[in-house]
């Protein structure tokens, strides 16, 4: 490299040196400011989160933006900064499936950012008792698979437990082959959660076919038991691999791309309107013909969107379900709350689980 060259490299390095102080002095002032505000809402005793005001900073950013710095980044940097001056008004708990390097653990940080304090909890029914109970503000758990379907011990659990839903997020699965030495010959038995171990069946039995699977209660139960055994396998996320020092033996190898999971954000309380909601029941249907039927067509005649309908048995009664649906909208729009006071009228048992911001991938996506 010239002389010329080099002097104009060491401007331009300096310059960003400059910037990059800038922006952190910034930040600084930012948190600060952020500070302020959350002592402001204490003496009002309003709630921290206003995710009207979230959603209209990344309206007003990606507007000034014009397409100069890439959208996606944009909203994930942002993302990160807002939701750290967040918590510093109130540092979060969040509950989640763990051990460390789960999915689950993933879309927490995805959601929460790297501030929150994350707490990993054996079973998904201990997420939501450590919610119900306050011992976190929060817990995340999936909720259904774009391949596999609805993760029914979530939704069970929601039939059990006191708790509202504050959010959703979705992260695009990959799932990669680990163990300690990398080489696919060292590995004797392939552990993972059963949807996982599901969702790469198909490669599993062409790759491996004499090789005998193990479930366990997590793909970070089962990175853990790969790192304590050079024979294990696991099917896991990339976050396990740092956290467990595994070497990857095959990435991505989920028999479907497109791989997406749901989560919902649990906690006490939900937040108020963001202008794109969504909002969660579960309804008890009256025993008569064409019950379900009566539901939808009036929930239609209001014009509203139903996102998601599952049933599940009730336990202990034979033949019996409730249902939970997905509506879009939030419980204070006039359609929705139309709609809700029809099913109480309705139906035999009406729950309101939440109203809550509509995921934004671009912010919540790997």
């Amino acid at each position: 490299m010239k002389s010329d060259q080099k002097k104009e490299l060491v401007s331009v390095r300096d310059n960003i040196d400059s910037i990059d102080n800038q922006i952190l002095d910034l930040l600084k002032k930012r948190l600060g400011y952020a500070k302020e505000i959350g002592k402001l809402k204490d003496e009002e005793n309003r709630a921290k989160w206003d995710p009207l005001r979230e959603r209209q900073i990344y309206d007003r950013l990606t507007a000034d933006n014009k397409d100069v710095f890439p959208e996606d980044a944009l909203k994930s940097i942002f993302h990160e900064i807002i939701t750290t001056c967040r918590l510093s008004q109130k540092r979060a708990a969040v509950a989640f499936l763990g051990p460390e390097a789960t999915f689950s653990h993933l879309a927490g940080v995805k959601y929460f950012g790297h501030s929150a304090d994350y707490k990993a909890m054996e079973t998904i029914d201990d997420v939501f008792a450590e919610v119900e109970k306050g011992r976190t503000q929060y817990g995340i758990v999936p909720v259904e698979n774009s391949i596999e379907g609805a993760v029914f011990s979530t939704l069970d659990c929601f039939m059990k437990y006191k708790v509202q839903i504050c959010g959703e997020a979705q992260l695009e699965i990959s799932h990669n082959l680990v163990c300690r030495s990398g080489n696919i010959e060292d590995i004797q038995t392939v552990a993972s959660h059963s949807q996982p171990l599901a969702q790469c069946r198909d490669w599993l039995r062409k790759h491996l076919p004499t090789i005998p699977t193990l479930q366990v209660f997590s793909t970070g139960a089962a990175a853990q038991m790969a790192a304590n055994n050079p024979n294990i396998g696991a099917i896991a996320s990339s976050l396990a691999i740092t956290t467990y020092e595994l070497q990857v033996v095959v990435q991505g190898i989920e028999d479907y791309r497109g791989n997406t999971t749901r989560f919902l954000v649990i906690g006490k309380q939900s937040p108020s309107r963001s202008g794109l909601d969504r909002t969660s029941l579960l309804i008890g249907l009256v025993d008569k013909p064409g019950a379900l039927n009566s539901v939808l067509t009036a929930l239609s005649k209001e014009n509203i969107n139903l996102a998601k309908i599952e049933s599940r048995p009730i336990k202990g009664k034979q033949w019996k379900y409730l249902f939970f649906l997905d509506m879009l909208g939030h419980i204070e729009d006039e359609k929705i709350m139309r709609g809700c006071e029809m099913l109480k009228a309705q139906c035999s048992y009406f729950e309101w689980l939440g109203s809550y911001p509509q995921n934004d991938p671009s912010t919540t996506n790997s």
